[in-house]
Parts: C-alpha cells; sequence; structure tokens
C-alpha cells in the first residue's frame, strides 16, 4: 500500500426526500493515519546506471528478481542459486580480504569479485554431491518455530538441558562463531531467530562437514535437545544437521547491513532476509488485508473483481497505462480506480459490494510513490456519507487494536489516539480555523470575485 500524494475519496450527498440508492463510496487507503504500514513492491525500480560493469550486475539482479515470480516448491533451489549478494563489503568479502593482507596499504585497491564467493560456494555444493549429500532438500519436517521454542523453554535455567526435549527447526544461518570443537550458529525462521549449540563429540564426524560446507546465508535443517547456556541464550543442542539450501551468494556485511535505498528496493529479497521490520511491515499488511475483508463480510458486504483491461480509462483523474488487445484489434487501458463497475454492482441490485484491487497510474515513481499501487474502494446503497464516517472509523479502530493490541499508534514521533468517536469537521471549517482573519469562506459565494477574496485572505 502506497500513501499517494493525491488521494481521491469518494462522496455522496444526503437524500433529500424519500428512499434512494445512494452511491456512497469510502476507499480507504490502508496506510492512513499509520495503522497500516507502507509495502513496497518486489518489484525493481527503475535507476540511471553509468558504468559498463555496474549495468551488467543491474541486469543479473533484475532478471534474478523477476524470476522469482510464481516460483514452484520443485525449483526453490534454482531460485536460490540465482540469488544476488548485496552491498560491497561482505562478511566473507572482509574475510577473504584479511586473509590476503588486505589490512595493509597496497598500490593496487584490491578488488572482491562476487563470482569469487560464487565459484568457492558451488564447490562446496559439487563436494557436497559427491560425497552423497544433497546441497538442495525438497522438503524438511520441523517441529517447532523459534519463537514456540522461546515461548516454550523460558523457565529453563541457564546452564540446564532439557534432555527429554527432541526437537527440529529450520531457518537460514545468519552469523557462524567456531571455536575449535564448539560452534554457534544464528538461526532465523519466520518467527524470529534462535541459537544453535554444536559440539564436536555430538555431532561426531559430520561436525568436521559442518564447518566446511555451512556457509552464512545457507539454509539448514537441525535436531536435538534444548538447553540454555550459562550466559542465558536459549539454544537448540544439535545432534544431528541437514543442508537444505546451499546459498551461492553472500549476505550483506553483518555490521553495515543493507541500508543503500536503490540496492533494497532492487533486491527485495535480500533486505526481507537482513532487515526485521520489513518483514514484519509484510506481516501487518497481509494482517490488515485479513481483518478488513473480515470485517467488511460480516457486514453483509460483497467482494467482487472488476475488469482490470477497460476500454476507456475512469473513476479518477490520472494517466493510464496503454496496452492493447490482440484478439479484439483494440486500445485498452489498465484500470486507475475500480469505481465505475462496482458502481454498475450496486445498480445491478447488490445492495453492499467492495474491492481489493490493484490500481495502475502511469504517473510519478519514487521510494513513497508507485505506479502500481493496492485501493479499497466500498459502496452501500441507501447509505449516505455519515454512514460510510461511522464504518471508516469503526473499521480503523478495530484494525489498530488487531494488528497493535492497542487504539493508539505511534506514527512519525506523534501518538495518535483512533479510539471512537472521531472529531468531524468540514473541510471549510478547518481552513477558517487556519486563517489569521478567521474568515467564513463559505460567504464568499462563487465566481472569479470570490477567487480573489479567498486568495486575499490566504495571503494574510
Amino acid at each position: 500500500f502506497f500513501p499517494r500524494r493525491r488521494m481521491e475519496w469518494g462522496t455522496s450527498t444526503r437524500p433529500s426526500r424519500g428512499l434512494c440508492r445512494s452511491d456512497a463510496a469510502a476507499p480507504l487507503l490502508l496506510g492512513m493515519l499509520g495503522v497500516a504500514t507502507c509495502l513496497y513492491v518486489l518489484q525493481p525500480s527503475p535507476i540511471s546506471v553509468s558504468s559498463p560493469s555496474a549495468r551488467s550486475s543491474v541486469v543479473r539482479q533484475y532478471r534474478g528478481n523477476s524470476g522469482l515470480q510464481g516460483v514452484g516448491a520443485m525449483s526453490r533451489a534454482r531460485v536460490h542459486r540465482a540469488l544476488w549478494s548485496v552491498g560491497a563489503e561482505s562478511g566473507e568479502a572482509a574475510t577473504q580480504q584479511k586473509a590476503k593482507g588486505g589490512g595493509k596499504k597496497s598500490k593496487k585497491p584490491q578488488q572482491s569479485s562476487s563470482s569469487d564467493f560464487f565459484e568457492t560456494r558451488l564447490a562446496k555444493s559439487k563436494e557436497m554431491e559427491a560425497e552423497g549429500v544433497r546441497p538442495y532438500e525438497y522438503t524438511y519436517s520441523a517441529t517447532h518455530g523459534s519463537a514456540d521454542l522461546n515461548g516454550i523453554f523460558k523457565e529453563l535455567e541457564n546452564g540446564v538441558e532439557d534432555e527429554e526435549a527432541d526437537v527440529s527447526v529450520c531457518g537460514r544461518v545468519m552469523a557462524k562463531r567456531v571455536f575449535g570443537k564448539l560452534a554457534f550458529f544464528t538461526l532465523m525462521d519466520q518467527s524470529g531467530k534462535i541459537q544453535l549449540y554444536l559440539d564436536k563429540n555430538r555431532l561426531g564426524d559430520s561436525f568436521k562437514q559442518l564447518k566446511a560446507w555451512v556457509d552464512s546465508g545457507d539454509i539448514i535443517g537441525v535436531r536435538g535437545s534444548v538447553k540454555r547456556t550459562d550466559k542465558g541464550e536459549l539454544s537448540v543442542y544439535v545432534r544431528e544437521w541437514s543442508m537444505l539450501t546451499k546459498a551461492l551468494r553472500p549476505l550483506p556485511d553483518k555490521w553495515h547491513g543493507l541500508t543503500d535505498t536503490e540496492q533494497r528496493y532492487r533486491a527485495r529479497h535480500v533486505d526481507l532476509i537482513v532487515n526485521s521490520d520489513v518483514r514484519e511491515t509484510f506481516r501487518k499488511r497481509a494482517l490488515i488485508v485479513r481483518e478488513i475483508r473480515h470485517y467488511l463480510d460480516e457486514r453483509g458486504f460483497l467482494e467482487i473483481e472488476t475488469p482490470t483491461l477497460h476500454a476507456q480509462a475512469g473513476g479518477a483523474d490520472a494517466r493510464p497505462f496503454e496496452t492493447f488487445h490482440n484478439a479484439l484489434d483494440m486500445n485498452l487501458t489498465l484500470r486507475i480506480a475500480t469505481e465505475l463497475h462496482l458502481k454498475r454492482l450496486i445498480i445491478g441490485g447488490f445492495d453492499r459490494v467492495y474491492e481489493i484491487g490493484r490500481i495502475f497510474r502511469n504517473e510519478g515513481i519514487s521510494t513513497r510513490h508507485n505506479p502500481e499501487f493496492t485501493s479499497i474502494e466500498l459502496y452501500q446503497a441507501y447509505a449516505d456519507f455519515e454512514d460510510m464516517m461511522n464504518l471508516t472509523e469503526e473499521l480503523i479502530r478495530k484494525l489498530s487494536h488487531k494488528v497493535t493490541g492497542s487504539g493508539k499508534v505511534t506514527y512519525q514521533g506523534q501518538e495518535i489516539d483512533l479510539e471512537t468517536p472521531w472529531r468531524r469537521e468540514t473541510m471549510a471549517e478547518l481552513v477558517r480555523q487556519e486563517l489569521p482573519s478567521k474568515a467564513d469562506l463559505t460567504s464568499l459565494g462563487s465566481g472569479p470575485d470570490a477567487v480573489e477574496k479567498a486568495r486575499m485572505y490566504a495571503k494574510e
């Protein structure tokens, strides 16, 4: 969901007499008031690249990203082979540079090639295959997530092992520390992180293979008991491990992370790996959409999908994307709003309809404005703008409680109270309150003279 500078709100007038059908629209941008967090799509944004080497890298990254769409479970391994590292300095790059004497000043700058890391990890993959070990497994059964273990064993005391526990977890190796016959890995799954306690005395010969084959970024599965270290870190005390996906590209440097804005949008999959707040944004967005549907469905609204291809753009004032339909031999546009088709449904006899759909507007683009975004429009017969206001208030309040657990949210350092009732003012009243003269613009009438008077008030 992308906040847009020009937001279009559906309007309706109160029926003056009798009972009538009112096309009362309330498109709710889910980013409003900070309840819904901003979602940036997985597609890379355009960027100007000058050098040939950088341009080549951008093309490869773009192809890697576009290849993520529609990937099945059986081809997931191929996707991981296509992952590109982001960030010029990675932990692996620093290690290799140090081994080559990177700490010393040199007349010729050291250049760490991504292809070097690729070849090194690919060689490990081939070595595993030669040893009869699959570097890319198809399935793995995990009994718990990291958050589950942290909740179940929160009372486990320091230095104590629950020998009866038999758990298995899987996830990505985010960090590894090896101390002779002991190793500690940080494993991240969808729910969080947990430490892996790896002991040579318990793992036997597989400990040597683990040290040689596993790199940061790899996805592994482990099974063992649960132990809390003397320093209080809850850990899976590993008895056996399996390589699930051998990553052929290193993760960004653990200290600097992935902070470049353009790289984050270009390689969103890497952004999700290293930035937990981005994953939380995705999770909250999914929760918001689900709760909106639940709220509206409970109140008798019917979600109906309307056409994306239109013969003529309508429902908003925006520049459309144009395309051509070969079979019909006609020009079409991608929709710039869902409004008109939803109104036709009201005319056709549905009393309450809505759609959460993609909108396409061929206009500006930035990190906060995307030409492809999601909106919701809902229409209710026999209702006016006050009914829409009541619905909007209650919907946003319920979303806040469901997503944050509270009716108050903090947005850009300011606390906003979303509990009902909300303050209701007309636009003219809000403008009047801000004018130094407190002039009532509604009394100016219309025409050129009224416009000039309004300009004079604005300059005061």
